[in-house]
């Protein structure tokens, strides 16, 4: 029934902020950026695939009712709300010394693992992302 996986969501607090990380530093693309009036819809991608989209979404309508939003908000604020997803690169290490240059914030060095290599950042919202380089399978 199913094929993949084309849109998913991250709680951000700045969607600006957002853009500045996931594009000017990640290096991915903006997908969509929409103004709905109730809400911005703005969305990211890997450079390149435009087939998965991810949503970087600020708590609230029309998702959810405000006293939920503004919970939400403290929570996302404390790191305690985050999602997470991994992104493939082809030099995990470029990418790793890249990063680091850039000040990012990193919850794993980089190591190899029988996977391939790889490290963990996170976004300035609490959100964690794996990069690495995966052996062929």
């Amino acid at each position: 029934m199913t094929d993949s996986i084309r849109l998913s969501s991250l709680f951000v607090l700045d969607q600006d902020a957002a853009l500045d990380f996931y594009v000017g530093v990640l290096g991915m693309e903006v997908h969509s950026d929409i103004d709905l009036g109730f809400m911005r819809w703005l969305t990211i991608c890997a450079s390149g695939d435009r087939t998965r989209e991810i949503l970087l979404e600020r708590p609230g309508a029309p998702s959810m009712d405000e006293a939920t939003a503004e919970q939400v908000r403290a929570l996302v604020a404390k790191g305690a709300a985050s999602g997470w997803f991994a992104l493939s690169v082809d030099d995990a290490h470029a990418a790793f010394e890249r990063l680091r240059a850039a000040g990012v914030d990193f919850t794993d060095e980089i190591s190899e693992k029988d996977y391939g290599t790889d490290f963990g950042v996170r976004d300035p919202f609490g959100n964690r992302i794996r990069v690495g380089t995966m052996k062929p399978s």
